[in-house]
This record gives structure tokens, C-alpha cells and sequence, in this order.
């Protein structure tokens, strides 16, 4: 049943594409298919062939110990504030140092020719099977590695001369995939305090990473279809991050305290404000919003409140109501009749307890839950994935993994899985602006296409990460 509903959720992804493409009659299905067939034998090998899977399982390795270099620079500056034991996990402390280390340690790669070489070899296979220009080629090995904005530095000299399908595929992959340094980030709170689970989240989001390469080129290819002839030389750029290695190294340090602060204010921002729509609707419709539980009828509720420090919660273990104290700690539960319930109190027990009540986040999960179900999620996961994916797409993958250890007890570990390959990328809203202020900068007279294409790259980047998604459901 896996494989069955992963084939429908490969056609209904490919036929969304489909549908937005600008010249349907001039898709290269053959491309499409070895894309799609690319895809599978990498998510095959990597995730059940175990020689292969322990290979890359080394590789993941990396970013475990880049977390722990990270942790002992930190525990210099922080001291006992890096104590978890005492402390917990603190987000500020344990995850943002992280993308600052990687980012340095990225500058200096790339400055000492090894980020390159890597990226060409990857480039060379992917511009053999699949018939892609050198620089979409380079740009899409490269986005497996750096951030949107970085990759189309290794492809710079032709950025002006680039077709508008290559252009777009530019974008898409960039869209599709995430940088190194948030990956490592990812795997430290994904992962918490188990080195099983680091290992584990490690390896899939690299995998994600890879796969949504081809994903990305895929869903270029056919939202805009390549009509003309192109350059498919393959060209290792010269140019260097900074002057020396100690340059490189303070530069990409640089760029990833940017980068850091960036992250950090983005999530406590679009944190509250989602806490705020969530309360005010909430507040608003699901508090105020009841019926009789006797006949039916609407009644203006107001409040699930039993008294001044008392509140009712639905019990799932018990499958009744039960008295909590505002302490959280619960009465014994006995039986007692309801005589109204408001509209919270119905989605809360609708769900399982999965949904506090009527709020944004399950109006999100209500939306997208269809495309959860097609991605493999188990149906009690539906509402849960799907809100994860709304709010990856409407606000940003860094919310949407925040989010996932807190909703660990509501998902099985499968759509954990699934919603760990869909998430991995930076197709955000918020992305068009930065694709557009960043390679805008570098080639100034085509930031119009780029406005254009804006929309497009964002649905590209989201069906790749998508389709990734759709062939890890099959194979875990």
C-alpha cells in the first residue's frame, strides 16, 4: 500500500507541475523519468543498502561532529549555560553557534578548492545522465551544500547569459534544498540529547539534501522547458573567498553570525505572531462558538472554564473530559455531563488532543492535510503533518522543524521521517525576496525575471522537497 500510494502522490505532484507550466507541448518527459528514476535509486541505495547506508552514514558523521566542536568553542564563551542537564536544550545556545562554526569551516573548504572539486563531481554525473548546461549542473550540486544565495556565486560569470529555464532552475534548487550549516543545526534539535537519533536525522536530512538535486532540476524542467541550445561545459570558478585562510575563515564566520542572528530573530517573531493569530482565533470563534450538547441548538459558550482556576481537557487514555487545575495537575476523572460544548472543545476531542482547540495551526493542517496523506503519512497524522507543512511554506522549514520534537508523542515515527524530507528546503514565501536581493545583486539587469519566476520557483521548490519526500515514505 506504501508503493501504491507513493506512485499516486509521484502523479499527483508531477501533474501539479503540469498544470503550471509555461509550455507543456516541450517538457522532456525522457529527462523527467531519469530524474524521477534518480531519485529512487539514490533514496534505495542510501536508506537499504547497507554498505551504502553506512557510507553515508560516515559522511552524516560530520555534521555530529561539527555539533560537538561547536559545543566546546561554546562551553569557552557560555560556561554552564551549556549544560543541558541542568538547563535543558537552549535553542539560542546549542543550535545557532552551530551555523557559525559550519559556516566558517565552509569559507575555508571552499577557499583551500576542496567545496569545489566536490561540487564538479557531483556536477559532471548529474550533467552526463541528465543533458543540463554546466552551470545548472554546478548550481545544483552546489545547493546540496551552500544556501541559495551562495550557490549561484559558483556559477556567476554566466549568470548573465543564462536562458530563462536555466534561470529558473537555478532558483528552484535553491528553493529545494538547504544549506549545511542549518543542517547541522537541524540534526542538534531533531536529534536532542540521543546520539542514535543525531546518527538517524543526520542521514536522512544529507539524503534529503542529495535527492532533492535531481527533484529540483525535475521540476524546473518542467514547469519551463528548455527550447534552446546550451553550454554544457563544466567550469570550476577561480575565485576565492578571502585573501588568506585565516580571511576565509574570519569572513565565513562573518556570514554565519548573519546568518545566525537571522535565523534567531526570524523564529522568535514568527513564533509569537503565530501565538497571537493562534489566541485571537482561538479566543475569537472557538471559544465563543458552542451548541447545547443536549439539543443542538447554538449557544454563545464563552469559556471550557469549570471555574476560576479549573479547566476541562480531553483525556485520550479515558476517552472523557477530565477537571485539570490551571497547575496542570488533573482531578481524578469521574462522570459528569456536559451540557454545552464549544467549538475548542470539539477539535480538541475530534483530534485526540492532537489540536488544543480552533485555531490557525489547525485550519493550516486542515488545508494540507491532503497533500500529508499523499506523501505516506498515516491517516491520524494527517492534521499534524500538514500543519507542519503549512507552516514551513507560509512562514519557514526552521519554524516547522522547531515544532517537531514538541509534536513527537502526536506522530509515529514514520511521518517524523516523511516530514523530515518534506521540509528540507528553503521554499518559503520569504525566500523570493532573498533569491531576489541576492542574485539580483550579482547580475543587476535580470532582477525583473527573477521577480517574475518568483512564484514559480517557490511551487518548484516545494513539489521537489515533496517528491522527495513521497519516494522516503516508500522505502521506510
Amino acid at each position: 500500500m506504501d508503493y501504491l500510494r507513493g506512485l499516486l502522490g509521484l502523479f499527483v505532484l508531477i501533474g501539479i507541475l503540469y498544470v503550471f507550466s509555461n509550455n507543456k507541448k516541450a517538457i522532456d518527459w525522457k529527462l523527467v523519468v531519469v530524474a524521477l528514476l534518480m531519485q529512487f535509486l539514490l533514496g534505495l541505495a542510501i536508506l537499504k543498502v547497507g554498505f551504502i547506508r553506512q557510507f553515508f552514514d560516515k559522511i552524516s558523521s560530520v555534521f555530529l561532529y561539527v555539533i560537538e566542536y561547536t559545543e566546546q568553542g561554546s562551553n569557552l564563551v557560555f560556561g554552564g549555560l551549556m549544560n543541558k542537564q541542568s538547563i535543558g536544550y537552549v535553542f539560542a545556545l546549542n543550535a545557532l553557534p552551530t551555523i557559525i562554526f559550519f559556516s566558517a569551516l565552509s569559507a575555508l573548504l571552499y577557499y583551500l578548492g576542496i567545496l569545489q572539486r566536490i561540487v564538479f563531481g557531483i556536477a559532471w554525473f548529474m550533467n552526463k545522465f541528465m543533458k543540463l548546461s554546466g552551470a545548472e549542473s554546478m548550481s545544483a550540486a552546489a545547493n546540496i551544500f551552500v544556501g541559495q544565495t551562495e550557490a549561484p556565486l559558483l556559477v556567476k560569470p554566466f549568470l548573465k547569459n543564462m536562458t530563462k529555464s536555466e534561470l529558473l532552475c537555478l532558483m528552484v534548487g535553491g528553493m529545494a534544498t538547504i544549506a549545511g550549516g542549518v543542517m547541522a543545526a537541524y540534526v542538534g534539535f531533531l536529534g536532542g540529547d540521543d546520539p542514535v537519533a543525531k546518527q538517524e536525522f543526520a542521514t536522512h536530512l544529507l539524503t534529503a539534501s542529495i535527492m532533492s538535486a535531481p527533484a529540483a532540476i525535475l521540476a524546473a524542467k518542467i514547469l519551463f522547458p528548455e527550447t534552446q541550445e546550451v553550454d554544457r561545459k563544466i567550469i570550476i570558478p577561480k575565485e576565492q573567498i578571502g585573501d588568506n585562510v585565516l580571511d576565509a575563515i574570519a569572513r565565513g564566520t562573518t556570514d554565519g553570525i548573519k546568518l545566525a542572528v537571522n535565523v534567531g530573530a526570524m523564529l522568535i517573531v514568527f513564533t509569537a505572531l503565530m501565538a497571537m493569530l493562534n489566541a485571537m482565533v482561538s479566543g475569537l470563534l472557538g471559544d465563543m462558538i458552542g451548541w447545547s450538547t443536549s439539543s443542538g441548538n447554538f449557544v454563545f459558550y464563552g469559556s471550557n472554564a469549570l471555574e476560576t482556576d479549573t479547566y476541562l481537557k480531553w483525556s485520550t487514555d479515558f476517552k472523557t473530559w477530565i477537571v485539570y487545575h490551571k497547575s496542570d495537575q488533573a482531578f481524578v476523572p469521574k462522570a459528569f455531563e456536559i451540557s454545552h460544548l464549544s467549538l475548542n472543545m470539539y477539535i480538541e476531542q475530534l483530534t485526540e488532543g492532537r489540536f488544543s482547540g480552533f485555531n490557525i495551526e489547525y485550519l493550516i493542517g486542515l488545508v494540507m492535510s491532503p497533500l500529508a496523506w499523499i506523501l505516506g503519512a498515516p491517516a491520524q497524522d494527517m492534521l499534524v503533518l500538514g500543519q507542519l507543512l503549512g507552516k514551513k511554506t507560509v512562514l519557514n522549514e526552521f519554524v516547522a522543524y522547531a515544532d517537531m520534537p514538541k509534536l513527537t508523542d502526536l506522530m509515529t515515527h514514520k511521518s517524523k521521517i516523511i516530514a523530515t524530507y518534506a521540509l528540507c528546503g528553503f521554499a518559503n514565501f520569504a525566500s523570493i525576496g532573498i533569491q531576489i536581493g541576492g542574485i539580483g545583486a550579482l547580475v543587476p539587469e535580470r532582477r525583473k525575471e527573477l521577480s517574475e519566476f518568483g512564484i514559480k520557483a517557490l511551487i518548484g521548490g516545494t513539489i521537489a522537497c515533496f517528491l522527495t519526500a513521497v519516494i522516503a515514505g516508500m522505502l521506510v
